[in-house]
């Protein structure tokens, strides 16, 4: 009955470790599912098989080396003591074994988890084929290598007290399982105390035993204390003598851990000078005048100090010379005082008072490797002259660069997208992104939103959210430069369907089911059809055809259930054996759990190619050991930065590719190695989707940031900081702001077509001038380039915010702001834009007009300054016209204003006299409604219908002379 009990113990407990295990292991599983379904097994083992590529025999040599080595304790310590204890062998090598394990289990842990990655970049790392100027060692060594050897230093100064903790404990062991006789044992007298005074000799009677009998209430009853006879008792002395028996035992060992430990604080100290190429001392980044001169060789003698302090340490201990042992560590204490205090000195009275001279060499490598690491050694600098004799022909010539300026915003056509295409509650447009496209056969600049489901505003059960509410729809684009009679964006795609009046563009698989904010897992293939798109009123409804999911089988469907912790999803009868299970939607967690070792973009941007939708996320490679560079953000000393790599995420199928776009890039071509099977070469990428790659304006303003004071090369002027840039201000909204960089389609000086640029313009330090205009190229064979077209110093060029001074200045336009503002309605500013033409510069900056009883911001008023002269017209064409001469601008072919313009000049050109003044009479009299209804915004326009009419009916002068 015994056996069978404990037979059915046994396997019950089997059973629970097998759950238990099977329940650990789910995460695992399932992730391992995922990532089979994208095809990258090989980027999800990889970690896996290196661990235990690196575990196993990590583990094997640590328990065999630590099992030797206590068996040699064992051995030392019987021969030198001896007992009269018989020991149990058997179970004292269980021990020895149980204890080797355990201390492998834990070093192999640490070690596996911490080193993994950087053992594979140690393994595989790419040169930079640039060396540093202090030690001649490519940076490659600093950027993968540094780093392992520092943490394996780190993990082995750990393993050596790890070991010396371990030695104490077996010595624990030891000595319970087998006690020295050198302990040395006395005995303590009997201690007699009589009933009676003076009777002690006499014989005893039965009350002679009374206190002996009753204890304490014998002693109260008789007055007297008892007779305690105590049998001697043996104790064992531990005093000086055992304690050095007890370290000669142990003395080899502890020299062994002392001199690994000194020479492991001898290795930190030789890689502690590493640290002075990216450190901080005065006006150098990188390691000055000080670090070279008085840290680094304080460094080389605390290396030497260290093994002397291990040699000291070893006599020391052998010759029972404890101060011997300590001395040296002492010493090594005073030197790192005494460097510290000389650095400091060193740096205060010599340094600093010829700190350019001092610091010269230094400055200049710091020059070198920053603009290095922050790809600005090739930017092309060419002169720009500014001039102000643009004429209308100009103008007429770079109709590319005009009819592309964008006086959308953001935010306002983020607001009319949401309140005009939603077209349903549950829909939303997360943000507003810029890109281009072929319009009709114009190269033109556009806004975009993916229409995707807001998970927070569908009905909260578990039907709607997982199987029926699965997907987005569709997406908006809209003209940049061009806005509706209303203000509003000139929209090229809208409506559910999508409509597209745009021939290079038809989008025939518009479902989004991977996108911004796709937070739940959905399941496809069910009972219940999903929900597609509103129809009327009614709904349109489809089965998923694409290839993401992962099949839910019975086991995978325990699994997920367990994962999701969903019961529903194990007991739903909607679930048959073709269904699938969705997972990791979002994808700014995909592609951060497909390679989280790249820094990611945090604004993803929808394209549309091929009839399909496409998200794109850009993805950087950072460092913070890059020689010399100083860091851009001081909280993670990052000095090392390069876009190297595209993600696109087909928003159907959930395919994910990252493809290697700059292959210079000694990082991104280490990730390549240690992950052949996840990077694409860029040419493997469809050329459709090739153009729509940005260079993203993350990367571009920390290079503009950095080149504000990294554009000076001589060590003089740029010690001297005499020619620090700022980046330029505007008005945005109300405030003045830093300008952050725009996207344009415009004709570069001297080029010879229109391109995709961003820019961003640059002023003297604390100036308002300017100064220099930063342009980073997107188009083809020129991604990538960066152009500093510098203005010249002999003579002012207007700033945006002296521009934005003269427009605050200009007594219509601040008529016309105040009247707004007094009324109620909100006004602001939109981006201040910098445009080059020819050899001149112009401004435009959007007026945009929120009513009370509208929460849709209108683009109300284009301003357009050159030189000295500012236009304020409702139109950019109205606003260049009146600056340069009729017909200068012209409406883009096709665009709804240029529709209305002719539909417009056409009726106007028919009507009498008699018509255009009941016209002018009839937009006067809503002029003056208007303005008694506080309504600005339709004041404004019929004052434009007014002045429209009054200027037909009363023709320009030239033609009235030519009658004449």
């Amino acid at each position: 009955m015994k056996k069978k009990k404990l037979g059915i113990k046994g396997i019950i407990i089997a059973i629970l470790v097998l759950i238990v295990l099977f329940l650990s292991l789910i995460g695992f599983i399932t992730d391992f599912l995922w990532f089979r379904e994208l095809g990258y097994v090989s980027v999800f083992l990889k970690k896996l098989i290196t661990q235990l590529e690196i575990g196993i025999p990590t583990f094997i040599v640590i328990t065999f080396l630590a099992y030797i080595y206590l068996k040699f304790l064992k051995r030392g310590y019987f021969k030198k003591v001896e007992s009269t204890e018989q020991t149990n062998h058997k179970r004292l090598n269980l021990i020895s074994w149980g204890m080797a394990i355990v201390f492998a289990v834990l070093v192999t842990f640490v070690s596996v988890t911490q080193l993994w990655f950087e053992i594979l970049k140690f393994a595989n790392s790419t040169g930079f084929d640039i060396s540093d100027p202090l030690f001649n060692l490519d940076v490659s060594f600093y950027v993968f290598k540094l780093a392992f050897i520092k943490e394996l230093n780190q993990i082995l100064i750990g393993v050596i007290i790890a070991f010396a903790i371990l030695t104490l404990l077996y010595y624990a062991v030891l000595l319970s399982v087998r006690t020295p006789q050198f302990f040395e044992e006395k005995e303590e007298p009997a201690e007699e105390e009589p009933f009676g005074g003076g009777m002690n000799d006499g014989p005893r009677t039965g009350f002679d035993n009374v206190t002996d009998m009753f204890g304490k209430f014998g002693e109260a009853f008789t007055g007297k204390k008892a007779n305690v006879n105590r049998a001697p008792r043996r104790k064992k002395q531990f005093d000086d003598k055992n304690v050095m028996h007890l370290i000669s035992i142990a003395e080899k060992q502890l020299i062994i851990v002392g001199i690994l430990f000194f020479v492991m604080v001898a290795v930190n100290f030789f890689l502690k000078q590493f640290d002075l190429l990216y450190g901080h001392t005065g006006a150098v980044y990188g390691a000055g005048f000080r670090d070279v001169n008085i840290t680094l060789w304080v460094y080389r003698i605390l290396m030497v100090l260290s093994i002397v302090a291990a040699i000291a340490f070893a006599i020391g201990i052998s010759k029972r010379k404890f101060k011997t042992a300590v001395i040296v560590p002492v010493i090594m204490i005073v030197v790192g005082l005494i460097g510290a205090g000389a650095g400091t000195l060193i740096q205060n009275l010599v340094v600093s008072p010829d700190e350019i001279n001092k610091e010269s060499k230094y400055l200049e490598r710091n020059i070198e490797y920053t603009r290095y690491a922050y790809d600005l050694g090739e930017v092309t600098v060419k002169p720009f002259a500014a001039n102000n004799d643009l004429s209308g022909d100009d103008i007429t010539n770079n109709m590319e660069t005009i009819s592309n300026i964008r006086i959308n915003d953001y935010e306002p056509a983020e607001k009319f997208y949401n309140q005009t295409q939603s077209i349903r509650q549950y829909y939303t447009f997360n943000d507003v992104d810029v890109d281009r496209y072929m319009v009709n056969g114009e190269y033109t600049q556009t806004f975009q939103s993916a229409r995707e489901i807001d998970e927070e505003k569908i009905s909260d059960t578990w039907l709607n959210k997982h199987i029926k509410y699965t997907h987005g729809y569709g997406l908006t684009l809209s003209r940049v430069d061009k806005v509706t009679s209303s203000g509003q964006p000139d929209m090229l795609i809208d409506s559910i369907p999508p409509v597209s009046d745009v021939q290079e563009i038809q989008i025939n698989r518009p479902e989004i089911y991977f996108g911004e904010k796709t937070d739940n897992y959905i399941l496809a293939n069910t009972n219940e059809e999903e929900f597609d798109y509103p129809d009327g009123d009614n709904n349109k409804y489809s089965t998923y055809k694409g290839d993401a999911g992962i099949k839910l089988n019975m086991l995978n469907k325990m699994m997920f259930s367990i994962r999701e912790r969903s019961l529903k999803l194990l007991v739903s009868s909607n679930i048959t054996s073709d269904s699938k299970i969705v997972i990791n939607r979002n994808i700014e967690d995909r592609v951060q759990k497909i390679m989280p070792y790249l820094e990611y973009d945090s604004d993803p941007y929808i394209v549309t190619a091929d009839g399909n939708l496409y998200w794109m996320l850009d993805a950087y490679t950072t460092s913070t050991r890059y020689p010399y560079s100083e860091p851009f953000d001081e909280t993670n000393n990052t000095n090392y930065i390069r876009n190297s790599v595209k993600v696109v995420i087909d928003a159907y199928n959930g395919t994910t590719n990252y493809y290697l776009v700059d292959d210079k890039d000694p990082i991104a071509n280490t990730f390549k190695e240690i992950y052949p099977k996840l990077f694409k070469d860029f040419k493997e990428m469809p050329e459709s989707l090739q153009a729509h790659i940005r260079y993203p304006n993350v990367l571009f303003n920390i290079q503009a940031n950095v080149y504000k004071k990294y554009h000076m090369t001589d060590v003089k002027v740029f010690y001297q900081k005499e020619d620090m840039w700022d980046v330029a201000d505007e008005i945005y909204g109300t405030k003045e702001t830093a300008m952050t960089p725009n996207y344009y389609i415009m004709k570069l000086p001297g080029e010879k077509s229109a391109e995709f640029v961003n820019s961003i313009p640059y002023t003297p330090k604390d100036k308002k001038n300017m100064t220099g205009l930063l342009v980073a190229r997107n188009d083809g064979e020129n991604y990538g380039q960066l152009v500093l077209y510098q203005l010249p110093k002999s003579k002012i060029i207007y700033g945006p915010m002296q521009i934005e001074a003269q427009i605050d200045q200009n007594t219509e336009i601040s008529k016309e702001f105040s009247l707004w503002d007094s009324a109620g309605s909100n006004y602001s500013r939109g981006n201040m834009f910098v445009i080059p033409i020819e050899d001149s510069l112009l401004y435009v900056e959007p007026v945009y007009l929120e009513a009370k009883n509208s929460s849709i911001p209108e683009v109300k008023r284009v301003i357009v300054a050159y030189g000295d002269q500012i236009a304020y017209e409702t139109t950019l064409t109205e606003a260049l016209n009146s600056l340069f001469g009729e017909g200068s601008a012209k409406e883009s072919p096709g665009s709804s204003d240029a529709q209305a313009q002719q539909g417009d000049q056409k009726t106007d050109d028919a009507l009498s006299q008699a018509e255009l003044a009941a016209k002018a009479q009839e937009a006067f009299t809503n002029a003056e409604k208007a303005q008694k209804d506080g309504d600005w915004a339709k004041y404004g326009q019929y004052l434009d219908e007014l002045q429209k009419y009054l200027n037909l009916l009363a023709p320009p002068a030239q033609e009235q002379e030519s009658e004449k």
